[in-house]
């Protein structure tokens, strides 16, 4: 019981103080889209939700190589700028699910451009960085992430 306690006023404590990392930019739509969806993992999350509501463990296990502090951090981010909704259903224990927004399904076109663009030009980078651990895993998952 302490433990809940003490894990309870953590996440109190995370959400009071987390504050954005890199500010969304407001001086231009190109970076405006791309200060929303910047970091490595929230275009990788937003592919996984785009077919079906998740819940966190669930995407723990779909993206492995980011840590459980990245990804919640960074569906946090997703769910404050509207781009993904967070479920929560009032049952013992309490259960959430993540959703993509209609509004985070508006980035889905330029997800496709991006898994496209990657997959035509994936030949030339994989001569350059074919040596690099995150190379390997993604091979080696077959994940379609990095």
């Amino acid at each position: 019981m302490h433990n809940s306690k003490k894990s309870s006023n953590f996440a109190a404590n995370f959400e009071a103080m987390y504050e954005r990392k890199i500010p969304v930019d407001l001086n231009c739509p190109l970076r405006l889209t791309i200060s929303l969806i910047d970091s490595k993992w929230k275009t990788c999350i937003l592919d996984e939700l785009r077919h079906r509501s998740m819940r966190p463990s669930e995407l723990h296990k779909a993206l492995p190589e980011a840590t459980p502090r990245v990804l919640d951090i960074q569906l946090k981010e997703l769910v404050d700028d509207g781009l993904v909704v967070k479920t929560i259903y009032p049952e013992l224990p309490p259960r959430s699910e993540y959703s993509i927004s209609e509004l985070g399904m508006s980035l889905i076109p330029i997800i496709d451009s991006m898994l496209a663009w990657g997959e035509q030009h994936m030949e030339v980078f994989e001569k350059k960085y074919s040596n690099t651990s995150i190379a390997s895993i993604t091979r080696n998952n077959n994940t379609g992430h990095f």
